[in-house]
């Protein structure tokens, strides 16, 4: 069991929740104790991990979970998915799970029980990251209560938004890794053009993925007139971190250089100035290429809209336990914190 929790102050009676990061190689738990109102921090105890692998059904996770801690009562679950939710309906393609909301909260008697995507987690986690724990990728004044917009490369691309007015919040769901990638400059052009033809749709996941990495590689090395041969992103990173490849360096270069086009592109589509947060498992493992890049540059040049992106701060999340953060903040910011007995106490965040 590991812990972690918020600084003492401002604390009041909390029925715990249980929170899930579920993904196709593993389940993870955990139980949030506690809010700190001051330091604005979720207390996550009793985490435990298991291969997914392992169960036939998210049911049966659930209860492998449970008999680790069957001495507490829980009355509020929020799951994160690596995948859509679609009403009370939910499947994991890669795991073969199926789960009927309504079924899981009798079955468990949750009397809150919420499923987001994983990237909606993310977007509830926001306002509730510890600057400390990350990194500035370009300076900006986040306007407070504005909408914050978070995105990520990893196995695909995920995109959400934290809509935020008039006192209220909601967050917004997208596929924005399968809409169009544009070209902006001449290399870009000659890439897109390589891209196309294997790819009748050239989409932002289609390069801005891991898979997408050997695909933009490939590219490159024809646009340069180079012969390479067939690898994945771990090879490519590799080859690049180690110079031993012109190729592979300017791929991971242009990769950055080309995100800064497509991030600012969500920024201007999700109004985001309260911030844009990135995640996903790919540019942590490259933060002083990412900042070396031409990405604050891209991100800033849209045109008539160049002054509203140069005032949006980016962030580049590094910290643990996005996930639980964001499963947490989506039963508290809805339901605020309560006590045990069941008597609901606001407090503001």
């Amino acid at each position: 069991m590991s812990s972690s929790g918020p600084q003492a102050g401002n604390k009041v009676a909390f029925a715990p929740i249980l929170v899930a990061d579920i993904g196709g190689t593993n389940a993870r738990f955990a139980l949030i104790t506690d809010y700190c109102n001051s330091s604005k921090s979720f207390a996550i105890e009793h985490q435990h991990t298991f291969p997914s692998c392992d169960f036939k059904s998210f049911e049966d996770a659930v209860d492998a979970y449970l008999s680790q801690i069957n001495a507490i009562s829980i009355t509020r679950a929020c799951l994160a998915v690596a995948g859509p939710v679609k009403g009370a309906e939910v499947m994991l393609t890669n795991l073969g799970w199926q789960f009927n909301t309504q079924q899981l909260k009798r079955r468990f008697g949750f009397d809150n029980l919420q499923v987001i995507n994983d990237f909606a987690a993310f977007a509830y986690a926001a306002p509730y990251l510890n600057e400390r724990d990350n990194i500035c990728v370009k300076q900006g004044i986040a306007q407070e209560h504005a909408n914050i917009a978070v995105f990520g490369p990893g196995t695909g691309f995920g995109a959400a938004c934290l809509v935020r007015s008039q006192g209220q919040q909601a967050v917004m769901s997208c596929e924005a890794g399968h809409i169009s990638l544009a070209p902006v400059t001449e290399l870009d052009r000659q890439l897109h053009n390589v891209l196309r033809e294997d790819l009748q749709h050239v989409s932002v996941e289609n390069v801005f993925a891991g898979p997408g990495i050997a695909r933009l590689y490939r590219a490159m090395a024809k646009v340069h007139g180079q012969t390479v041969e067939d690898i994945d992103a771990a090879q490519i990173a590799a080859l690049a971190e180690n110079k031993e490849c012109m190729i592979a360096e300017r791929t991971l270069n242009h990769f950055c250089d080309w995100l800064g086009s497509v991030a600012g592109d969500i920024a201007l589509s999700f109004g985001a100035l309260g911030g844009v947060f990135i995640g996903g498992g790919i540019l942590p493992r490259m933060q002083q290429r990412l900042l070396t890049s031409r990405f604050n540059e891209r991100f800033i040049a849209k045109g008539v809209m160049s002054q509203y992106n140069s005032q949006i701060p980016v962030t580049l999340v590094c910290q643990e336990h996005i996930p639980f953060i964001g499963a947490a903040a989506c039963i508290h910011t809805a339901s605020p914190t309560a006590s045990s007995t069941g008597r609901s106490t606001r407090q503001g965040d």
